[in-house]
């Protein structure tokens, strides 16, 4: 029997025909991608998403991606090449079932335990490699979104935005994992997909033979026949699955915005119970979940038009070949090894060529999760160019000409000028909406519709209390010592003296035990872990906006009084409704919410 390769020298025809085939691709997809980077919109989102990971520069760190996935591509042509050994491995057993040969047939079983060994090392290096490249490319977009979304606290500026961006946790944590996994399997899946197309075409040219269409000879009739109706099916499914693209987009909106609902109902769950509000939480989760459940018909409708014509598609493609190539081995002209491999070859240009067809809600669903990605960079840099109020340094709080506007331009303080010495204090009052806390906004770079001169001391110097303290998950000593590390304080028992001194005592043992504190502990403990944290880290100023509002005014002055003798030269700004406050505060700034605004001293009164 004639073998149809000469096995002991193919093994270094597919080595060389490997290391080919993998310059030529690597030149052509590198092409390609500068290509599509430069002339499609989503190739401009994805180079300005992530190209910087794969430029290498001078350390061997750098070289690590763009090394990674060159062995990917690599071994991913390893593969093809294995599929085309494989299916000259089938023809020749065949054809030796067909001629009861023993010998061969046995022969034929050793190539396979060879070709089978090489395909389990490369099975197993791709999915290691893969994971690498995927794991690390994660890490580093990870960090980068993270710091983009972060500096110059776009992650607040954001929402002054009118198009601020939807569920920015959920692109950070969901997107970039679906982008960088999607990104390796759609690349490996098309470039395997063309070279074994091109690699399959080659074999069933060989197979085929002319055939005569409305009495005209056509050489290798049987490739043309194949290609022509897998490159109709795609088209006709390409049609077909176009809509998909704007339905998985709108798909993670809803079920992000429904999702944040249900969030947002967890953490209120005290306040509606008040209310009773549950009827109008339900309606409007329903509401919600409406819109979640229409958008999943409208993809089960789209889906099982597509599923169907894929199915039926697939279903003809394993008959065609046989149809095609029975004449020739009825009459002898193609062996049972040939009628097999010619299925065999068939079947892998189709599954190639189809990729690209099935896999259309795949890459429909990678461009509206670069789209969700790309949106996000654009917010952070467009919150980046949001005016700001620039914060000078200084032991004293010196405020020059200070003018605060709601975003619609409406003046709520205009000309505002006072200065605070070291150990002085400041009592803001003023109706509901005269824009006391926007001036601690202000005075904390944290309000964008501000213009004027502000000096203060800053960093760690200075310390901010809402009226509900934020809580980090962790322990108890961590929320203590935020926004600083408990890993600083030399003294952990300073923390435990504290909590006694501000009348949470009763938590003292429990101060290294993690829990999600912010729903442990009530308002009024929280503000006392505020006034916790002023004592611990003693800022030269501490702004405190209405941080005393869940206490009753014993412990309220008892805090301040406190505050007054442990820390007598910082310098603090309250934000208050109380009148008992007056007392321990030796400034009052009385804000009008018109503009004006009027400023009390010992020495007498400054109006503006």
């Amino acid at each position: 029997m004639e073998d149809s390769l000469d096995w002991p020298d193919e093994w270094l025809l597919s080595l060389s025909w490997t290391l080919k085939v993998s310059v030529v691709t690597l030149v052509v997809l590198a092409l390609s991608a500068a290509s599509v980077m430069k002339f499609t919109g989503w190739g401009r989102n994805f180079k300005a998403l992530t190209l910087s990971h794969f430029i290498p520069g001078r350390s061997w760190a750098s070289w690590q991606p763009i090394l990674s996935i060159t062995a990917v591509l690599v071994l991913a042509i390893v593969g093809v090449r294995l599929q085309v050994l494989d299916s000259y491995f089938q023809n020749g057993l065949y054809t030796a079932f067909q001629k009861r040969d023993a010998s061969q047939f046995y022969r034929y079983m050793g190539i396979f335990g060879f070709i089978a060994a090489v395909n389990v090392v490369q099975v197993m290096l791709s999915y290691f490699l893969g994971q690498l490249l995927v794991i690390r490319w994660r890490v580093w977009l990870t960090n980068e979104m993270l710091t983009d979304w972060m500096t110059d606290r776009s992650y607040h500026v954001a929402n002054f935005l009118p198009d601020a961006v939807d569920n920015p946790d959920q692109r950070i944590q969901e997107d970039i994992n679906s982008f960088t996994s999607n990104s390796q399997d759609l690349l490996l899946g098309a470039v395997s997909a063309i070279i074994s197309t091109c690699s399959f075409v080659a074999v069933l040219w060989t197979l085929s033979g002319p055939m005569s269409v409305f009495g005209f000879q056509v050489p290798r009739a049987m490739t043309f026949a194949i290609l022509i109706y897998v490159t109709v099916a795609s088209v006709v499914v390409f049609k077909v699955a176009h809509p998909l693209i704007r339905l998985n987009f709108v798909k993670e909106a809803l079920a992000a915005s429904f999702r944040y609902a249900l969030v947002r109902l967890r953490d209120n769950s005290e306040s509606v119970a008040f209310y009773s509000g549950e009827r109008v939480e339900r309606r409007n989760l329903d509401s919600g979940f409406r819109a979640v459940i229409g958008n999943a018909w409208d993809l089960v409708h789209r889906n099982v038009k597509l599923n169907g014509l894929n199915i039926v598609v697939t279903q003809l493609s394993v008959v065609i070949p046989f149809i095609l190539q029975a004449p020739r081995f009825f009459s002898g002209a193609v062996s049972l090894g040939d009628m097999q491999q010619t299925a065999s070859a068939m079947g892998q240009v189709h599954d190639s060529l189809s990729f690209f067809r099935n896999n259309y809600d795949t890459f429909a669903t990678y461009r509206a999760t670069i789209d969700r990605l790309i949106g996000l960079k654009k917010v952070n840099a467009q919150a980046r160019k949001m005016p700001t109020l620039s914060i000078g340094t200084d032991r004293r709080l010196d405020v020059r000409r200070l003018t605060i506007n709601l975003p619609t331009g409406q003046p709520l303080i205009e000309d505002l000028t006072f200065t605070l010495g070291t150990g002085d204090t400041l009592l803001v009052k003023g109706p509901s909406g005269c824009g006391k806390t926007t001036l601690l906004r202000a005075l904390a770079g944290l309000w964008p519709y501000a213009d004027g001169q502000v000096r203060r001391p800053t960093g760690t110097q200075a310390l901010f209390l809402s009226q509900r303290p934020y809580l980090p998950l962790g322990t108890l000593r961590q929320s203590l010592y935020y926004p600083e590390d408990t890993a600083t304080d030399s003294d952990p028992a300073r923390g435990v003296d504290i909590l006694h001194r501000v009348q949470l005592g009763h938590l003292a043992e429990r101060i290294d035990e993690p829990r999600d504190w912010g729903r442990i502990l009530s308002p009024g403990e929280q503000q006392r872990l505020g006034f916790a944290r002023i004592l611990l880290n003693r800022p030269r100023i501490a702004f405190l906006d209405e941080a005393t509002s869940a206490m009753d005014a014993g412990i309220e002055l008892m805090l301040y009084r406190l505050l007054r003798d442990d820390l007598p030269e910082c310098t603090i700004v309250s934000v208050a409704h109380h009148h008992t406050l007056e007392s321990v505060h030796t400034n009052h700034l009385d804000l009008s919410g018109s503009g004006g605004w009027a400023l009390s001293e010992i020495s007498g009164t400054v109006k503006g």
